[in-house]
């Protein structure tokens, strides 16, 4: 598939989620309240696909040209595999069926020291704005040799298209990024 990367990218550089659910390439909220699913935020046509060839499931196509965007199909059970392996650290796990109106979401974190479980932290959204209290539920990774972690945040769910990222809260005046 082509199409006008401008399309889905605003200034400066953050995609326009309305535009890609209305294209088909982002999941809509009653999927993400199903249960986990891996959303796709590459909205570049650029040569890769290593997120087609993790997916065990073949959940994900690129399709013959390696620079078509990405395009997940219903049957993601958002596993997780794929996340790691994206080098444009591009892909979370959404998973709106949390109890109480809560929501989970998996990004691929690349820092050290790792959070640790349990702990609250601030959400970010891709401005880097604190938008919400997170709690990291779980840190995992894939493969031994991975560098890039998941870390899993439970957040509210109404932030669940916003939060992209964490920082540890302020101690003793001031932030420490994580």
């Amino acid at each position: 598939m082509s199409s006008d990367v401008s399309k889905y990218i605003l200034q400066p550089g953050i995609l326009d989620i309305p535009c890609m659910q209305k294209d088909g390439l982002y999941p809509d909220n009653e999927r993400i309240r199903r249960g986990p699913v891996a959303v796709l935020e590459c909205p570049q046509e650029i040569p890769c696909n290593p997120c087609e060839t993790a997916c065990k499931k073949g959940c994900i196509e690129i399709g013959d040209d390696i620079t078509s965007i990405p395009r997940l199909d219903d049957q993601c059970t958002g596993c997780g595999l794929c996340l790691p392996q994206c080098p444009g650290l591009s892909i979370f796990i959404l998973d709106g069926s949390l109890p109480g109106g809560k929501a989970a979401v998996t990004i691929p974190y690349e820092f050290l020291p790792l959070p640790e479980a349990d702990e609250i932290v601030d959400g970010l959204d891709r401005y880097g704005k604190s938008v919400c209290d997170a709690r990291i539920l779980s840190i995992k990774r894939q493969y031994l040799h991975d560098l890039c972690y998941s870390v899993k945040l439970e957040i509210p769910f109404t932030q669940i298209h916003d939060v992209r990222h964490f920082r540890k809260k302020t101690t003793q005046g001031r932030k420490n990024e994580v």
